[in-house]
């Protein structure tokens, strides 16, 4: 066929041959992406129909967009729970967490957390400072904490200390502020500020 132009129409075997190859090719790549799956046991044969596997897409899509939705709430709760546990923070030697930005902060720094079954310690300190990490976990043995887990690490110019305690008695276990202050005495006696 020819069109008023010169130009020539591919027929509609042409049309509909490269519309199935096309969509072949979707399949085919709509299945790579899909993962794994067994093969199909209603007809014995190891690769599924078109339509199963379209289906099984469907619901694969379905079940991210589920996993998605409970990520973002559980990420919703541990923000507004990281809100709640933050106004049990106590701060040492570094001014007020909303005056102080991350670049201005007096070295060393504590902050300790009352978790309700332990306390959380975060000291920021000078990496020259190696014994600051040392003097805190003495001083919170001393107080009576079990010091469950310490990490210490150099970012730049700063170390972090991060120190977990946990209370044997919550009832009557160790007070935030009172822990505080035993650290700064520590690090205050070993002319660290």
């Amino acid at each position: 066929m020819e069109n008023v132009h010169g130009s020539t129409r591919p027929d509609r075997k042409t049309v509909e041959r490269n519309r199935r190859i096309h969509m072949k090719s979707l399949y085919s790549k709509l299945n790579s992406l899909l993962p794994n799956t067994p093969p199909n046991s209603r007809d014995g044969t190891s690769n599924p129909s078109l339509p199963d596997r379209l289906e099984e897409a469907a619901n694969y899509i379905k079940g991210l967009q589920e996993k998605l939705e409970k990520m973002s709430e559980r990420k919703r709760q541990l923000k507004s729970t990281e809100g709640s546990t933050s106004h049990a923070t106590r701060e040492v030697v570094g001014g007020s967490s909303s005056s102080r930005r991350r670049s201005n902060i007096k070295l060393p720094h504590i902050e300790v957390q009352d978790l309700g079954f332990g306390l959380k310690v975060i000291i920021i300190s000078s990496p020259s400072e190696q014994t600051v990490f040392y003097e805190a976990i003495r001083a919170l043995e001393e107080e009576g904490a079990e010091v469950l887990n310490a990490h210490f690490s150099v970012v730049g110019a700063m170390a972090l200390h991060t120190m977990h305690t946990l209370v044997g008695d919550p009832t009557g276990g160790l007070e935030a502020g009172k822990v505080l202050e035993t650290l700064k005495k520590a690090i205050v006696d070993a002319d660290f500020v």
